[in-house]
């Protein structure tokens, strides 16, 4: 079996694109919200606790990196995961780290392992 190194790194490039865009806190809180299903961003204010103007300016970056779309309805938007990538990525996360019968890792877990991949160790 041969390897498309081609295939591969236009594979690579997409998946780390898409793995920026998801780490950000806001955009992965909206994606998780939007995965049970259509939201307005009056729904997805409420549910986040955030202002509006982050919810409006998160909700186009994941628009223009096309994880979702909205469908009109008079003068509500109604917004939906559009990314069959993004919803995989998202339903492994939900899986591995927020399930209800799974115990909550604390914080302290992820910031060790994570120290590791400072900018300047990237540089390297």
């Amino acid at each position: 079996m041969k390897i498309d190194l081609d295939s591969m790194q236009a594979a690579a490039d997409y998946a780390s694109e898409l793995l920026k865009v998801l780490a950000n806190r806001h955009r992965l809180m909206i994606l998780c919200m939007l995965m049970e299903g259509e939201k307005s961003v009056g729904q997805l204010v409420e549910l986040l606790g955030v202002r509006d103007s982050t919810v409006s300016q998160n909700l186009a970056t994941l628009r223009r990196c096309g994880l979702i779309s909205g469908r009109r309805d008079g003068q509500m938007i109604w917004y939906h995961v559009e990314s069959s990538p993004a919803r995989g990525v998202l339903e492994s996360l939900y899986s591995s780290l927020c399930e209800p019968q799974r115990q909550q890792p604390k914080a302290k877990t992820f910031t060790a392992p994570l120290s590791m991949w400072s900018t300047a160790a990237l540089r390297a």
